[in-house]
């Protein structure tokens, strides 16, 4: 009898079947269209797309509206820059991707052209689109290839890799659309966030990104933080004060876990280190330990109790030469060059009494899981996302749609083998590879480690058997040999990633025989060269496929059912012959983990002969529920982790966008007069508390604070005994007379020179109490989990305190730059024409040693040219000591006095 949801299925289809359905006839509306485009010149589709980008761009025409036209003239021109023409599923795939979804496409069903049709589509909407891909190696191959389509249909494509000069990065990041890797876009986010002009940043926004293996970057490297380090302050005094108070403490302050190596405070430890701050002025009067103030304080005392109580001299380091240097604790050998994080190796370092070295700061830092979630709307294609659907849908809010193959799948998936030993598995693997191997048909062999993959190879060579190893070398030299592995007796022993994002196809890759041949002599005919490889190819092809097609051999089980699922999807590729299978041990981690024991006594039981297998379906689905076991848990610990990081996010996203308001602000001053009335309001409420009587007020304290937070000696004593002057009225007149002082010293400097003055002030002032507030929010996250010993929720626990320590930074960052700006002047014309005669001293210092160094390096001729060469013009009615006879230079450009100097390091900085 069938139950009610099999039921349903059956008669109404899957949720999937519903929406590859509705998909159908937008296909029709595409096919319907291809003679009409087919017809068109080349001209033809370029002037199509210019239409397209008017409709939308300035006709305000939707995306959707457009779709049918766009992915037909896409499609031709795919046909006319490749020789491809693309399938109805891929299309579908197409359409999928435009909505915001993940295509789940199988291996070889040209993932790569797909992603051509959403992005040249909603390219037309003038933003910028972003293809992502796992590495530099894919994301060149793949903007060449597809590139190719879009300069058919009018459209610039760029490319982003490493190391890359900036004026090309701009460029890329300027065209219609734009190949990077992760790693690529997620480091130029942050560098952006750290630029002092606009001109200087590289993104131009986060509209559409397309995510290429979309599982293995938003899932499998979700939790890896990008990070953009630097030396911190120099904390030295910190660290000796500290260490000095550590030896007061007694056995009963602390207790130690040697098994975990980890030492805690006790309660009365707490407050006996407490008292030995206070006492020692390293925490400021009426400021307890743990409040949110004393987080750097409380991580350092940590630290320091590890490094005297579990850090032995002579056993986990040694000092030589004034430095400590750790040693192995497995080999006993020293690790020069190899130092603690997170301020212990400091620590360490104060207790021994030698230099101590700073510790590296985080600058910025951004996870890829919300880096993504910037993006307006963001899709993604890969062969293994199905087992992942809730995890996309909840954290990304990204549908998972399985895209039907062209051709159906004939690929055989064997029951999985399981021996007794690993060594009885690997003598069963080596006999089935030479079996394979001996017929002619291809073999593609999973590990899941390199060691494993080394070690089966060395099995095979003493059987004799020709093969490759990959093992994540160069990843141009591994796509090469993936391309191949389908080649008549090919043997390919791979770590489970290896490949990803180039096709196996039977009897050799054509696609990267073309792409090769077309480098090599760009005005051959796609077409024809197609025709005469796949002719070459037919013949091999056949041979593989009558040996069986790819077989692909898993020698574990991974804990995710999607890798092993990608694995086995690299055969059966285009409705080809395959087989695939997973040879297993109970030595094995996932069945040594799940209730092997118990499986090794029914097969002792049993009799079981050694060398012999147990293939069972019972056994594949027990497996698999272990597996699905382990998925949910490390998808708990990425929701977990998502939802501390969310709190850093939300603050990340409210600095950034102030910073980038700052750039883009032709005037700031209303900010800076904004801060400064703060710190206004805040001054007169500490030393004229709300709802006080005038005898309780601090009046010299608050003269005291006009003199050091706004360079203004008042006469508050005064104003306080007139009649009728309470808190508002005095917050009024130092308001007043802040914003007098303030407008004579911007008509002082001159307007275009103070708006530059107050710009840099303030992002100077964000990116330093930035740095510093990432640092304490690095310290409250490693100790926030003990609040669960006082029943607390540390999640909750954090965000409170994340958020204090926010406003904290605030008003801290509002103090500074009025302190800043309230000091900032003028400098005097003696002042100016001494800065100026030593600056240009050193500047003919410099141009002599430059003159000298080219002589030795050219010969002697070479010193008069460059003595002789002409100076640069100073700017007409120039006068050093009139700023407004100066102009408004950028800050990167000539200096307008005619130095040669940009303008930043000359006058710019001068004034």
């Amino acid at each position: 009898m069938l139950g009610l949801g099999t039921l349903a299925k059956k008669v109404f289809g899957s949720p999937n079947d519903r929406k590859v359905k509705a998909a159908r006839p937008l296909v029709a509306k595409i096919n319907a269209l291809e003679a009409e485009f087919a017809a068109l010149s080349d001209e033809g589709l370029v002037a199509k797309t210019r239409e397209y980008q008017k409709r939308v761009q300035e006709g305000g025409e939707s995306l959707d509206a457009i779709l049918p036209e766009a992915f037909a003239n896409c499609r031709e021109g795919a046909r006319r820059a490749l020789g491809l023409r693309a399938f109805d599923v891929q299309l579908m795939g197409g359409i999928f991707l435009h909505q915001g979804n993940i295509a789940e496409m199988r291996t070889g069903e040209g993932k790569t052209l797909v992603a051509a049709f959403p992005s040249y589509l909603n390219a037309l909407a003038g933003k910028g689109v972003h293809v992502v891909t796992v590495n530099d190696y894919l994301a060149k191959r793949d903007a060449d290839t597809i590139g190719k389509v879009h300069a058919k249909l009018g459209l610039s494509t760029g490319v982003v890799y490493p190391y890359q000069g900036d004026a090309e990065k701009r460029a890329a990041y300027l065209a219609d659309v734009t190949y990077a890797t992760n790693n690529e876009l997620g480091f130029d986010y942050l560098r952006d966030n750290m630029k002092g002009s606009i001109e200087e940043m590289m993104q131009r926004g986060h509209f559409f990104a397309i995510v290429d293996e979309v599982d293995s970057i938003l899932i499998d490297e979700a939790r890896t933080p990008l990070i953009i380090s630097g030396p911190s302050q120099d904390r030295s005094e910190l660290y000796v004060a500290i260490d000095k108070l550590i030896p007061s403490l007694v056995e009963e302050d602390f207790t130690i876990d040697e098994k975990a190596r980890n030492v805690t405070f006790t309660e009365t430890g707490n407050d006996h280190i407490e008292a030995l701050l206070l006492a020692a002025g390293v925490l400021p009067e009426g400021q307890h330990l743990f409040a949110p103030e004393s987080t750097t304080i409380v991580h350092h005392i940590n630290q320091a109790l590890r490094a005297h109580r579990l850090f032995l001299r002579d056993q986990q380091y040694i000092v030589r030469d004034g430095e400590i240097v750790l040693i192995d604790e497995f080999t006993g050998r020293m690790m020069k060059g190899r130092r603690l994080s997170d301020g212990l190796h400091q620590a360490i370092e104060a207790k021994e009494g030698v230099q101590i070295q700073p510790e590296n700061v985080t600058l910025a830092s951004v996870t890829f899981q919300n880096y993504f979630r910037l993006y307006s709307k963001l899709a993604g294609m890969t062969g293994t996302a199905a087992t992942e659907a809730e995890e996309f849908m909840q954290i990304y809010g990204l549908g998972v749609v399985e895209i039907p193959t062209n051709r159906p799948v004939a690929r055989k998936d064997d029951h999985d083998q399981v021996y007794r030993t690993a060594r009885e598995k690997f003598d069963g693997i080596v006999a089935t590879i030479k079996e394979a191997h001996e017929k002619g048909q291809p073999i593609l062999v999973g590990t899941t480690s390199i060691e494993k993959s080394e070690m089966l190879s060395e099995l095979l060579q003493k059987e004799g058997i020709a093969h490759n190893v990959l093992n994540a070398r160069q990843h141009e030299q591994e796509a090469k040999i993936v391309a191949e592995a389908g080649r008549t007796g090919a043997v390919t022993i791979a770590t489970n990633m290896a490949g990803r994002g180039t096709d196996i196809q039977l009897g050799g890759n054509v696609e990267l025989k073309v792409l090769e041949e077309l480098a090599a002599n760009p005005e051959a005919d796609p077409a024809a060269l197609r025709a005469q490889i796949e002719a070459q190819h037919a013949d091999e092809k056949a041979a593989v496929l009558a040996a069986g097609g790819l077989f692909v051999l898993g020698t574990e089980r991974h804990e995710s059912r999607r890798i092993d699922n990608q694995l086995r999807g690299r055969s059966g590729r285009q409705g080809d012959a395959g087989r695939s299978a997973f040879f297993l041990s109970l030595e094995d981690d996932l069945m040594r983990i799940f209730g092997s024991d118990r499986l090794d006594k029914i097969l002792s039981t049993l009799g079981m002969k050694e060398g012999e297998a147990i293939v069972h379906p019972w056994v594949n689905k027990s497996l698999e529920k272990a597996q699905a076991k382990v998925e949910g848990r490390n998808f708990d610990v990425r929701k977990s982790l998502l939802r501390f990081d969310d709190v850093m996010n939300d603050q990340r996203k409210a600095v950034f966008a102030q910073r980038l308001d700052i750039l883009k602000a032709e005037h700031v001053s209303e900010v800076a007069e904004d801060m400064r009335h703060h710190v206004i309001d805040d001054m007169v409420d500490e030393f004229m508390p709300p709802k006080t009587y005038a005898d309780s007020w601090n009046l010299d304290g608050l003269r005291e604070a006009g003199r050091n937070r706004l360079n203004l000696d008042l006469p508050v004593s005064d104003w306080a005994a007139e009649e009728g002057v309470d808190q508002s009225v005095m917050a009024e007149r130092l308001i007043e007379k802040s914003d007098q002082y303030m407008a004579e010293k911007a008509e002082a400097f001159g307007q275009a020179t103070m708006v530059q003055i107050e710009k840099q002030v303030l992002l100077q002032a964000i990116d330093g109490k930035w740095r510093e507030h990432l640092l304490r929010l690095e310290h409250l996250r490693s100790v926030i989990h003990f609040r669960q010993y006082a029943q607390r929720d540390p999640l909750n626990e954090y965000k409170t305190e994340a958020f204090q320590l926010f406003e904290s930074m605030l008003e801290s960052l509002r103090l500074q730059v009025t302190e800043q700006l309230s000091r900032v002047r003028p400098l005097s014309k003696e002042e100016q024409e001494t800065m100026m005669a030593q600056y240009l001293a050193q500047q003919q210092a410099l141009a002599g040693a430059q003159i000298e160094a080219s002589a030795a390096d050219a010969g002697a001729e070479a010193a008069p040219v460059a003595a002789a060469a002409p100076a640069p013009a100073a700017r007409p009615g120039f006068n050093a000591e009139d700023p407004t006879s100066w102009g408004e230079p950028g800050r990167n450009d000539p200096c307008p006095c005619g130095s040669g100097e940009k303008f930043k390091h000359c006058h710019g900085r001068l004034s």
